[in-house]
């Protein structure tokens, strides 16, 4: 089927948005689009016209609109697992004092789809909505180290093993001998992979046809948690990703 260009060039510019790029001038967007700037203009008019886009009245730039805000609402609403997981992830936040997020995969990436910031927390980079890697983060490899041997080696092909810290894994050897660690035990560790200073724990959610839905994570800082408190967080963890996915039915066909 042909591509509609015009779509095409709309969907590309709210693309440019995201946590680093809040706000964009018109010049800015036409040089990274590579359009003129009649065309620019045309397209930033459309996404207004629907509230897609709008522009900041204080200094004239561009910005991503409440629509896409509504929008994204009706997604997360379809999203049941957000729903049972929610209270478990509140409790879980409350009784150790950490961050705990509600992951899911979309494509090669993690999506944050929930998360409960812990009062003993520090204010860390993850938010709802934000797209993870695979190799670098606790969920990530839990997506990876529970998957079938043919959806896993779609996931791995061609993927891109880019150094977030110095202790990412950047090899595919590397990775598959941690994923097999992971099966073993249950659940995958993130030290300072994704962020220095920062580690977390992962494990698996499963729906009722026993398949990986999601995984939820708790987050710690190297600084207030160390090596001991860290080990202890895990089996509250491993709990909790059990109940609910038992709530989700998980063992009601076996």
């Amino acid at each position: 089927m042909p591509i509609i260009q015009s779509i095409e060039r709309a969907l590309r510019i709210l693309d440019l948005f995201d946590e680093n790029e809040t706000e964009l001038k018109i010049t800015e967007i036409r040089e990274r689009m590579g359009l003129s700037k009649s065309t620019v203009h045309s397209l930033l008019k459309t996404l207004q016209l629907y509230r897609y886009i709008e522009q900041n009245p204080e200094n004239g730039k561009y910005r991503l609109g409440m629509k896409l805000f509504e929008r994204g609402n009706f997604v997360i609403s379809r999203l049941d697992i957000r729903t049972v997981a929610k209270r478990f992830l509140v409790h879980l936040s409350e009784r150790t004092g950490q961050t705990t997020h509600l992951v899911i995969l979309d494509g090669k990436e993690g999506v944050y789809i929930d998360k409960v910031e812990g009062e003993q927390a520090m204010i860390l980079s993850s938010r709802i909505g934000r797209r993870i890697p695979l190799h670098a983060t606790s969920v990530g490899k839990v997506f990876l180290a529970f998957k079938s041997k043919e959806e896993l080696a779609k996931l791995l092909d061609g993927y891109d093993f880019y150094e977030k810290t110095v202790n990412t894994i950047t090899t595919k050897e590397r990775l598959m001998a941690e994923l097999d660690e992971i099966r073993r035990q249950g659940y995958a560790v993130d030290n300072q992979e994704y962020e220095p200073g920062v580690r977390s724990a992962g494990v698996p959610i499963y729906n009722y046809a026993g398949e990986v839905a999601a995984a939820i994570s708790i987050t710690t800082t190297i600084a207030r948690v160390d090596d001991k408190a860290f080990e202890q967080l895990i089996p509250l963890l491993v709990q909790v990703g059990q109940e609910i996915s038992e709530r989700m039915g998980y063992g009601i066909l076996n």
